[in-house]
Order: C-alpha cells, then sequence, then structure tokens
C-alpha cells in the first residue's frame, strides 16, 4: 500500500509544540541568570540569545537540543574589505585588555556556579548544560561580536567565537541576519518556507535512520538552506505534496552543476553555501536531493 505523503508532510510540517518553546524559553532565561549571578560578567556588555532551529522555529524532534549564543561586545573581531580601510581604521583602535579566552572562561564558571559542574560540559567549541523538567538541553556558545567592515563607518554586525582546539581556528555566524532573512522568506511564501523546512529535516532523518548515506552527511542547517534558495513560486501550492515535489525539483536542477547554484547563499545571505571551507559540498548537496525524490517515490 502506498504511503500517504500528504498526511505525513502535514504532520511533519508542524511547529514546536508551547511545551517544546517554554521550556527552551526558560534555558535562555536561566543562562541569562547565570551571567547575572557572575560578579565579573554582570557588568559587561553581553546579550543572551537562542540560535539555530529553535529560534528560527524550523527544529524538529531530533533537535532535542537548544543552541543559546552568549556574545560580549566590549571586544570585537574585526574583518577589513582591503588594507586602506584596516589603515583608516587602525588610527582609532584601542587594544583590547578582555581577551576570548578569559571571557570563555569566566562563562564557564557563572555556568558551574548556576548548574553545578556535574550539568556543564566544556567542549571544544560549546558548553553542553544537561536538560531537567524545566528545561531542554542546552549548547552555550561564547563569542565575542564580529565586525565585517565594508568602509570606514559601515559594518555587518556577526558573531565569532576561537574553538579550544582551534579547529577551524575561528568560527563566525550572522544570526541575527539569518533570523530576519528566513522571517522575511516566509511570510512572502504565505508561511509555507518553514513548513517545508520542517518537512525535508523530518525526512533527512528518517532517510538517514534507515541508512541512506547522502542524508547522513546533510546537517540540517544545510537542509534549511536549499529550502531557502528555492525560489518563492515552488511555495504556491495548496497542499504539501506537490509543493515539496517543486521545490526538491527546483534545487535537484540548479544544483546538478556549479554554474546555476553558484552564488547561493546561507540563509544569512553573508555566506556563500556551496564556497570556501563548508563541510558539504554541491555535489553531496545534489545526492541527497536526488535520493529524497527516490526516497518520496516521485516520478
Amino acid at each position: 500500500m502506498a504511503r500517504d505523503w500528504e498526511s505525513v508532510f502535514t504532520t511533519w510540517s508542524q511547529g514546536p509544540s508551547a511545551t517544546e518553546q517554554e521550556r527552551a524559553e526558560n534555558a535562555e532565561r536561566q543562562i541569562r541568570q547565570a551571567i547575572l549571578s557572575s560578579e565579573k560578567l554582570r557588568n559587561r556588555d553581553i546579550r543572551v540569545f537562542t540560535q539555530g532551529s529553535y529560534r528560527n522555529r524550523v527544529n524538529v524532534r531530533r533537535d532535542s537540543d537548544v543552541d543559546v549564543g552568549v556574545v560580549c561586545f566590549d571586544t570585537y573581531f574585526p574583518e577589513y574589505p582591503d588594507d586602506n580601510v584596516k589603515l583608516e581604521l587602525a588610527k582609532s583602535f584601542v587594544p583590547a585588555i578582555y581577551e576570548y579566552s578569559t571571557f570563555k572562561s569566566e562563562l564557564e564558571e557563572a555556568l558551574v556556579a548556576r548548574f553545578g559542574r556535574g550539568a556543564v560540559n566544556r567542549g571544544a567549541k560549546a558548553f553542553d548544560v544537561k536538560a531537567n523538567s524545566y528545561r531542554v538541553e542546552s549548547d552555550v556558545c561564547a563569542f565575542f561580536e564580529h565586525r565585517r567592515y565594508l568602509s570606514v563607518g559601515r559594518y555587518h554586525s556577526g558573531v565569532e567565537m576561537i574553538p579550544d582546539d582551534y579547529n577551524p581556528p575561528s568560527i563566525k555566524n550572522w544570526p541575527e541576519q539569518h533570523y530576519d532573512n528566513g522571517v522575511s522568506k516566509n511570510n512572502l511564501t504565505q508561511r509555507r518556507y518553514k513548513r517545508v523546512v520542517r518537512i525535508l529535516k523530518n525526512l533527512s532523518n528518517e532517510m538517514a535512520a534507515s541508512g541512506v548515506e547522502s542524508a547522513k552527511k546533510a546537517p540540517s542547517f544545510l537542509v534549511e538552506c536549499l529550502v531557502f534558495n528555492a525560489p518563492n513560486a515552488s511555495f504556491n501550492y495548496g497542499s504539501y505534496e506537490p509543493m515539496v515535489r517543486e521545490v526538491l525539483a527546483n534545487l535537484f536542477n540548479s544544483t546538478i552543476s556549479d554554474e546555476a547554484c553558484d552564488e547561493w547563499g546561507e540563509v544569512n545571505e553573508l555566506k556563500y553555501l556551496f564556497r570556501g571551507s563548508q563541510p558539504w559540498t554541491r555535489q553531496s548537496a545534489h545526492a541527497f536531493l536526488s535520493d529524497a525524490w527516490d526516497y518520496i517515490g516521485y516520478k
């Protein structure tokens, strides 16, 4: 008997429950309280925010933990478009006296004081804070502001971390731009964009559990970015099965070669999707899209 994909997709399209969202918000709130309780951190210019799939409301059941960013604006990491801008800005620079390594260690102290040593594990990139009945498990990342200068007075504001193992040497993210662009795309597609993201993330998880290698190599972030690059017209259907078909067909055809997708960006639109040191390739994304098409049984 053929599988009722419309029914499956309808279930998969649903956003997080109120209880899930509340537990994620509780985790963020408690981490903020940990900062406020720290004598070393409470007076610094720090912002605590939920990032990733929970904040963008594209989390699915496998996304069991919430990503929480803790960014300090007292120091920033600069990136320059050219040496002229760098030299001009250097005239007004003051050397940083607060280092990233110090900030991360002070954040660890604050988390341990709040949750206990047994509930906090320091990883190379994030602190793992264990869940309880009140909050979900959290990956807490320490950031300094990252400024990508466009000119002397203009820059994009993101966040940057230095992993303990320097692998890679640094990681830059653009959470605000990602959030804003996702909301805009969702509004332009009658709130269908994020529903299709959830559908394809659930599909990828099921394919991976069934042993499909391409799905195992397709991170949920990549799936979200692929759907973001589908034309808005692909979402103009009243039911999910033809909508998913149209999105997959468009993405499949556009990733056959480099030319059609070379300019694609992540949802933040400040980083190319298939260039640089991404942990995936255009070929691996194309393989996943092809296998997803076959897995559903589209002809």
